[in-house]
């Protein structure tokens, strides 16, 4: 499969505090996790694509920010590609029943699906969802870690399923987590479960890559 991203695109990453990573304060304008990977992998083995790389990453974001600053932050780019990586806050604060802030699993399917539809009624752009992730084997107790797995799934089938209606590209996070936890210490990937470390990072972009032909 050749390289679905071509000389001289805009790709604007857009998500929670994964994809901003810093990109706002001390590692402007990308950040210093997958985003910045991204790009210079890209550029080592495309050097002459010269792509326009935007990172608009908000730190504690939900699907309910995402679609608030959407036309501010996306669709006035018109970028030939959205990548979408959103979801673990929503989750987070279901489960945590904070007030004003909680995101069922049926509102982050609603808002996702309004946020899509606006990028094909709005732009151009072609979509790459990354699902949320969470990076945890703990399925065998009754804790907090224990209880975002078993609703984890919930909300990774609301991106597949809007992946297949819109027609996107999608980025098995979860998946790969999951299966290089069987095998390393999480301390390798990530201090605790949601965010990861710089190789954690390395994981996101890797499958990013992968999935976009690199």
């Amino acid at each position: 499969m050749p390289f679905a991203v071509k000389p001289n695109q805009t790709v604007l990453f857009i998500g929670d505090s994964i994809t901003d990573c810093g990109r706002r304060d001390h590692a402007a304008p990308l950040g210093e996790g997958y985003v910045r990977q991204i790009r210079d992998l890209i550029a080592v083995k495309y050097p002459a694509h010269n792509l326009n790389i935007i990172n608009k990453g908000i730190s504690g974001n939900t699907v309910r920010d995402l679609f608030n600053r959407w036309t501010d932050d996306c669709i006035q780019h018109q970028p030939d590609w959205i990548s979408i990586k959103i979801g673990i806050n929503d989750i987070h604060r279901w489960l945590r029943k904070v007030e004003d802030q909680a995101v069922t699993a049926e509102e982050f399917a609603d808002l996702y699906n309004q946020i899509l539809t606006r990028v094909r009624k709005e732009t151009k752009a072609k979509l790459v969802l990354v699902e949320p992730f969470y990076m945890s084997l703990d399925t065998k107790t009754d804790s907090f870690r224990s209880l975002v797995l078993e609703h984890l799934p919930s909300y990774m089938k609301t991106v597949t399923a809007m992946s297949r209606k819109y027609k996107t590209k999608i980025v098995h996070t979860h998946k790969a987590y999951q299966n290089i936890l069987k095998h390393i210490d999480a301390d390798q990937i990530c201090g605790e479960p949601v965010h990861p470390n710089q190789s954690g990072h390395t994981v996101i972009a890797y499958e990013w890559l992968k999935t976009m032909g690199w």
